[in-house]
């Protein structure tokens, strides 16, 4: 969900040559759930292993992350930790939506409506405990870094990026510009047309970079501003201003100079359950870790085997492509040890 602030930002095209080398710090959650959604049948089922349960999340991070490491790019993945309190709202609306979609679906199940069946299936996605274990299980397989934020995942990606552990942020949300992340790349590992949701037409969509100091100047606004153009817009913590998008939001800040002056001054009303300045607080400064350590190593290549094709079901052909991908980014040179299981 997070904040609507995208069209003010200016977005370059860049490719995967131009980031080769850098640390990405990717939203764990926010890619798990593309995969959950965008990963099913026909019908809008979820790919399952043997057992039924789902493996979509295990498909796309195991190809997508052997793509990156393809092209020398050094992925970390930051896994959401408690959610603040101020965020409840959000949270309860959420399940709402899933459990209208989960009865919507049952519905085009009934009338056998293909379309609606995948739009709604994919509007019902979740992540599980189960899920979650998973993910983190397949990174540890791959020689992936994971890192366990305090709360929000793109707060904690901008600090590793302010701190120099990180080159750049992987995230579709606009929110991790209202955290400080200066260099973000969207679209990573997206490539070609992608339907819009619950629309019949199709958008081209490729890796591009923001740069949040560049559109700040190119703005001629601060952080500061932006956070309060988002809360404007609307956040993860608060509804926003009724008929208020970024641009109207933005020129509302030009003219008043802050948040609480449009509210006084425009007699606008901010409906969140804490104030406007404990969300800016948040945005300024959240709670973050520095008690992590990343290493890209070796797969455990005869582990990683045994747990997708013997456990889930996986192509032995596609494992083991994508193991030797992996063997080869890690090792000076390609390594021969996958008929030594």
């Amino acid at each position: 969900m997070g904040t609507q602030i995208g069209a003010l930002l200016t977005k370059k095209p860049i490719t995967y040559e131009e980031i080769s080398g850098k640390v990405i710090a990717i939203d764990a959650y926010n890619t798990i759930y593309q995969f959950l959604s965008a990963i099913r049948q026909s019908n809008g089922s979820p790919l399952t292993d043997p057992s039924g349960n789902p493996i979509s999340h295990l498909t796309g991070l195991f190809s997508r992350t052997s793509r990156l490491r393809e092209s020398n790019i050094r992925p970390v993945f930051i896994f959401d930790g408690k959610p603040p309190e101020m965020k409840k709202n959000t949270l309860e609306k959420r399940k709402e939506f899933k459990k209208a979609a989960a009865i919507n679906y049952e519905t085009a199940k009934d009338e056998s409506n293909l379309e609606d069946m995948k739009k709604y299936a994919q509007a019902t996605s979740r992540i599980t405990p189960q899920i979650l274990k998973e993910s983190k299980k397949i990174l540890e397989l791959m020689g992936i870094p994971w890192v366990q934020a305090e709360s929000e995942a793109e707060a904690q990606a901008a600090f590793m990026v302010s701190r120099g552990d990180a080159d750049l942020v992987g995230s579709q949300d606009y929110d991790v510009f209202l955290f400080g992340a200066e260099d973000v790349v969207r679209n990573l590992g997206s490539t070609g047309k992608r339907k819009v949701p619950g629309q019949k037409k199709y958008v081209t969509r490729k890796p591009e970079h923001i740069s949040l100091a560049g559109s700040l100047k190119e703005l001629d606004i601060s952080r500061e501003d932006l956070i309060d153009i988002a809360i404007c817009t609307g956040t993860d913590f608060n509804e926003g201003i009724h008929r208020v998008g970024a641009k109207t939001a933005l020129r509302l800040i030009r003219k008043h100079g802050d948040i609480s002056t449009i509210i006084t001054e425009e007699k606008k009303d901010i409906r969140a359950c804490v104030s406007v300045e404990e969300i800016r607080e948040f945005f300024m400064n959240p709670p973050v870790t520095a008690d992590y350590s990343l290493r890209w190593e070796k797969p455990k290549s005869g582990k990683l085997f045994d747990f997708l094709i013997t456990e889930k079901g996986f192509s032995e052909d596609l494992v083991l492509k994508n193991i030797d991908i992996l063997e080869c980014r890690t090792g000076n040179e390609c390594q021969s040890s996958l008929g030594d299981w």
